[in-house]
């Protein structure tokens, strides 16, 4: 049985009302671990040390430290890869050759942010020759991070690196329900020796995220989650104004023209939709297929959809795991009920697979629910499931139009040979990431996030870094004179 803590100043320590709480293994619901679950006063705690650390020592930290900083911990990442990908399927349910891909990402992603960091330098500014101007970006402060379920340790990446690597302190939340990689990734920062309190750890729930965003001690909070808990982090962090980042999700288009390669379109949809059982903000659960090729589309996706195999994530013939929780379980059933209760086609899935093997843990078949129109409820709302929702369009414009009515604008896909098309929808779709005949791919060079209730701001590439760091003018004049302008 895993047993963790909280690591607060430099120091492992259980909580102070030696809180726990169980966590749950997705594919048979067995207890995996006992988690430190922290109140407010750890939470207090932790961020009191890192103010501590980044008004101290860490200030000192030059540019090139931080940078050998985040490629030591690239290192350790490589070192322990075997590990960290078992915690993260055994956590989240997934494969284990999808976490072991996101390993090497999580390393990828530290060793770019230090190559960034070690290119830092500041601008000169054009100035009288007296003077010296500079524009210099320095760290925001103490950085508040709460991380997801579905993906806990490279989303902890995206935003760890740039926080340390810009000389910040951090005070890192994951989700209650998946906290063990996190957990012993901090295992290897603490083999660092970095100046106590530079990097917390607080495992638990709502309330220890809401006193990171309340906090007048914290001066940056970065959440990947939830519209409804975004809302409230957003809300209160106007305590003190603290700069916030927000990763909300997304209702996902992958439109298919007539014109597409067909072989590639159907299965990178199955791609789209059923990594990670469905449970990705960029998910393309929205499946949208011109009208002339329509009924063709539906039928190969529906040959396909039987022989995914179901699983448990160690076993190599795996290609999906369960979904993560009781919760998210019902709430993915209820939303497809719904669906047909509006009208949609259940063409495969909708339902737990059969067999005893099936039956502990939160397990579901793909989903393909077709004839969805665009004012169906499960056509607007993020299912967050290995679920495909199928419209017809029947033109550029239309399709255009009903992608773009979505509260949400992360990602989204376009399938065509026209590259003049291609280029005319990548433009005006509404989203922070459209692919082209692909879908899924990103690299640490360049921004993730969205548009509308997508979120704030961006995370990876350069942009990624300047979110965790303040812009200062400085004007030093090196030969001050008298103007005698006032009561010479």
């Amino acid at each position: 049985m895993i047993q963790t803590q909280l690591y607060i100043d430099g120091q492992w320590q259980p909580p102070i009302d030696q809180g726990t709480r169980a966590i749950v293994s997705p594919a048979d619901e067995s207890v995996i671990a006992q988690a430190a679950e922290a109140t407010r006063a750890d939470a207090r705690l932790a961020i009191a040390a890192a103010r501590r650390a980044f008004d101290g020592p860490w200030r000192q930290t030059t540019i090139r430290d931080r940078a050998r900083l985040l490629n030591k911990i690239a290192e350790l990442i490589d070192r322990d890869a075997d590990k960290l990908a078992h915690l993260e399927s055994l956590n989240t349910g997934k494969t284990l050759t999808e976490s072991r891909t996101d390993m090497g990402d999580i390393a990828a992603t530290f060793r770019y942010f230090a190559g960034l960091v070690a290119s830092e330098s500041g601008a000169v500014n054009e100035a009288p020759h007296h003077v010296i101007s500079r524009t210099l970006r320095e760290p925001v402060g103490v950085c508040g991070l709460i991380t997801p379920w579905n993906y806990p340790l490279l989303q902890a990446a995206w935003k760890i690196a740039p926080a340390l690597g810009a000389g910040n302190t951090v005070v890192i939340k994951p989700s209650n329900l998946t906290p063990l990689t996190t957990h012993h990734f901090t295992k290897l920062v603490a083999e660092l020796d970095l100046p106590p309190g530079v990097f917390n750890l607080v495992t638990g729930g709502a309330e220890v995220g809401a006193e990171l965003a309340e906090s007048l001690d914290v001066d940056l909070v970065s959440f990947t989650g939830g519209a409804f808990a975004g809302e409230s982090i957003m809300k209160a962090a106007t305590g003190n104004f603290k700069r916030i980042g927000l990763e909300l999700g997304g209702k996902n288009p992958n439109i298919v023209f007539a014109d597409a390669d067909l072989d590639a379109a159907v299965d990178y949809a199955l791609n789209a939709a059923f990594f990670h059982a469905g449970q990705v903000c960029s998910a393309g659960s929205r499946l949208m297929v011109e009208d002339s090729i329509y009924d063709a589309f539906i039928e190969r996706l529906a040959e396909r959809l039987p022989r995914i195999v179901i699983g448990n994530g160690f076993h190599g013939e795996t290609q999906m795991g369960p979904v993560q929780s009781a919760q998210q379980h019902e709430k993915i059933l209820g939303m497809v009920q719904a669906g047909i209760a509006e009208g949609a086609r259940l063409v495969h899935g909708g339902k737990r697979p059969a067999g005893d093997v099936f039956k502990q843990g939160y397990w579901l078949e793909p989903t393909l629910l077709a004839d969805v129109t665009a004012e169906m409820k499960i056509a607007k709302e993020e299912i967050f499931g290995p679920v495909i929702t199928a419209e017809r369009f029947r033109c550029e414009a239309e399709v255009l139009r009903a992608a773009n009515d979505t509260p949400y604008g992360l990602a989204a896909a376009v399938w065509t040979r026209d590259l003049d098309k291609a280029n005319r929808m990548s433009r005006a779709l509404r989203f922070g990431t459209v692919w082209v005949n692909d879908y899924h791919p990103y690299f640490p060079e360049a921004p993730w996030g969205g548009y509308k209730a997508s979120g704030i701001g961006r995370e990876l590439a350069r942009i990624g870094l300047d979110e965790y760091t303040e812009l200062k003018h400085s004007y030093i004049n090196l030969a001050p004179k008298a103007m005698g302008w006032f009561g010479a």
